[in-house]
């Protein structure tokens, strides 16, 4: 019960640091005309990497150009926010236009994505006035 309370808390605490990030709703372009919008939706990605912690710098940057260079080929559907990295996780934000894709993403990189959620909804401290 406290290891979900404190994830819990640690979810929430990214969600309150993201409201920036997730305040707009972004849309996709079409390709033509013809062609519906599609919303990008918000997600978190809790990604189990042991040791992600203790990792270097250099290795941090390594593991973002991989994954810049994979969102570069799979284009305008999904977009890295930012991420943050705990003892044995890295948490990511990610635009999207669906959870596929957030997996796809993964697949390609080499790297995992445990649990992929749907931000239904940004608060902050704002929210409170």
């Amino acid at each position: 019960m406290k290891r979900i309370i404190n994830r819990f808390k640690l979810i929430i605490a990214f969600l309150f640091f993201t409201v920036a990030a997730t305040a707009q709703s972004n849309k996709g372009t079409p390709n033509s005309s013809t062609q519906k919008t599609t919303e990008m939706k918000t997600y978190l990605i809790e990604r189990e990497i042991p040791d992600a912690g203790k990792f270097t710098a250099e290795q941090l940057k390594g593991i973002s150009q991989k994954s810049c260079s994979v969102l570069a080929e799979m284009g305008a559907g999904i977009q890295w926010i930012h991420s943050y990295v705990t003892g044995n996780k890295i948490y990511c934000i990610y635009k999207a236009e669906s959870a596929e894709l957030i997996k796809e993403h993964a697949k390609k990189g080499g790297f995992p994505a445990n649990t992929i959620v749907e931000v239904g909804s940004v608060i902050s401290p704002a929210t409170a006035k």
